[in-house]
């Protein structure tokens, strides 16, 4: 059995799996970081503990921790130049989030055409993947909701939203969420006319937006739940055991 660990900018992601078999899964707030060890020895103890981070080193620190106090050493995955047949297109591969490095491994292992891959939470990250697994560039813009904080911390008069998304909003709350949305939406749209054309071409969305916006996307689109916790999965299985510094 391993234990599965996405550590976002605001939650941590977890998933306990056997193989193939999920088993559980589930959501932290950073701040519970400690309950990843109850949760971990609540059924028969994992072998291994295959994590990934960018919440910072307190948190990481706090992950390590949790997990050392039921003897488990987290092995860190980082971005690579190639894993499980994907290959980095950035510019300095290991400046890749290691998150969007995960879903674009987890993305390869679920479709193997070309795809647009996403996860829309407190970021949104849109990154093209090629039929050929080559990942070819991608967008990191604001989520809505940080969208949505930054026009009520800078402007005097709008505050933050509430409102419901309308094609035509007519009240400032409708238009603040519709227009974030419609960024959202937009962003993603635009980068995936350069794969429409490719057969079986798809988007790939995952995170908590991922639910407000596949109803109004006009592309074929599949939604994936927990895409990076997948990534790390198909990382784990290639290798006995990810060392600190792993790098393929």
């Amino acid at each position: 059995m391993m234990l599965l660990v996405d550590a976002g900018n605001t939650r941590i992601k977890w998933a306990l799996v056997d193989g193939t078999i999920w088993l559980a899964e589930g959501v932290l707030e950073h701040d519970e970081a400690a309950r990843l060890a109850e949760l971990a020895t609540g059924q028969q103890k994992p072998a291994r503990a295959v994590c990934v981070s960018v919440a910072g080193d307190k948190i990481k620190d706090a992950i390590t921790g949790a997990l050392a106090s039921i003897g488990l050493e987290p092995e860190w995955f980082h971005s690579s130049a190639e894993c499980c047949g994907v290959s980095n297109g950035y510019e300095d591969p290991t400046q890749l989030g290691a998150d969007r490095w995960a879903a674009l491994v987890g993305a390869r292992a679920l479709h193997r055409a070309s795809c647009l891959v996403v996860c829309a939470g407190t970021a949104t990250t849109i990154d093209l993947l090629d039929a050929d697994g080559r990942f070819q560039g991608g967008l990191i813009l604001p989520g809505e909701h940080l969208m949505r904080q930054a026009l009520a911390g800078n402007t005097a008069q709008l505050p933050f939203a509430e409102g419901r998304f309308e094609a035509r909003p007519r009240n400032t709350m409708d238009a603040i969420v519709s227009g974030c949305r419609q960024a959202q939406i937009g962003a993603i749209e635009r980068m995936f006319r350069s794969i429409a054309a490719n057969p079986d071409a798809v988007c790939l969305l995952a995170g908590g937006a991922s639910a407000a916006l596949a109803p109004l996307l006009s592309i074929p689109v599949r939604r994936v739940e927990h895409l990076v916790l997948r990534g790390l999965a198909v990382a784990a299985d290639t290798s006995p055991r990810l060392p600190a510094n792993w790098r393929v």
